[in-house]
């Protein structure tokens, strides 16, 4: 059933007036008009709100239930065109970010640093699989996204990327596995320690598993994460050793009791900025491909 709000209107006024005699002298109506819209309410609803109470009307313990409704509607839309002045005299500035599994989340930080400051700014961040937020990009339900690789080819989905961030990849790890001897035979130690690593959805991963090969290091994998925060979480508890970019060593430095283990040098993290071409009008997208 769709509700009629006239009618309900009309029985929120009788109720507050207490008869419909005054309701409508209040709305400028004839009483009969007023008396038939609740009427075609209660039938509506198959109950009766009002009953006689002397010259006027009081309310049914469904009328009851009903008035408390209608007061919740009518005093919110009475607030609705101030809110709305509000809202247009001082305009907000919405920025919806999608952030990719595993991407750092300190580098996004500091990447989103030139738009932070922007007046009235409204910022909304997502996280979730590269397809789910590429998908919702594609919707312009998104302004950006943070990945760790460009967005497959696809002539239907007008998207551009490009590399906002390289940095390098460390392995930190607890004291109880960062030790003289395991420091002196990094990276071939790491055959041997509890092992933490992205899941295979990640550039990071991949390039990680390559790495391996061309090394002929078979890892000690103990556990695999999607959140790289959660991973050197538990990586400061002492469950393994872990890869981080040069970028994440501050999120993982945050936590006390990690340790240096090595440098790779030759192995980088990337973060790609993905946004809609349909979309590259939005000023903040300018202000962040501006640095």
């Amino acid at each position: 059933m769709n509700l009629n709000y006239r009618h309900l209107h009309y029985f929120w006024m009788v109720a507050k007036e207490g008869g419909f005699a005054r309701a409508a002298e209040r709305m400028d109506m004839a009483i009969q008009t007023v008396s038939a819209q609740v009427r075609e309410l209660e039938k509506d609803l198959g109950l009766q709100l009002l009953k006689p109470d002397g010259r006027g009307v009081t309310l049914t313990e469904a009328g009851q239930v009903a008035f408390a409704k209608a007061e919740e509607i009518f005093q919110l839309g009475q607030s609705l065109p101030e809110l709305v002045r509000a809202v247009a005299s001082k305009p907000v500035k919405r920025f919806r970010v999608g952030l990719c599994d595993g991407i750092s989340k300190l580098a996004v930080h500091a990447l989103l640093k030139p738009v932070l400051d922007t007046e009235d700014l409204h910022l909304t961040c997502h996280e979730g699989e590269p397809e789910q937020l590429l998908a919702e990009l594609a919707l312009l339900h998104l302004d950006f996204v943070f990945a760790g690789q460009p967005p497959p080819a696809n002539p239907n989905l007008r998207m551009q990327s490009r590399v906002l961030n390289t940095t390098t990849v460390d392995w930190y790890g607890a004291s109880r596995w960062v030790k003289k001897s395991s420091v002196s035979h990094f990276p071939h130690c790491l055959a041997e320690l509890p092992v933490l690593l992205p899941t295979g959805h990640s550039r990071l991963r991949v390039d990680l598993n390559y790495w391996f090969e061309q090394l002929g290091i078979v890892p000690h994998v103990v556990g695999e994460f999607e959140d790289s925060a959660l991973m050197s979480v538990f990586a400061a508890r002492g469950l393994g050793v872990f890869p981080v970019s040069r970028l994440g060593v501050y999120d993982a430095g945050t936590l006390s009791g990690l340790r240096l283990l090595g440098q790779c040098p030759d192995l980088h993290e990337e973060i790609h900025g993905v946004w809609n071409v349909k979309g590259i009008d939005h000023p903040l997208v300018v202000e962040l491909l501006k640095v």
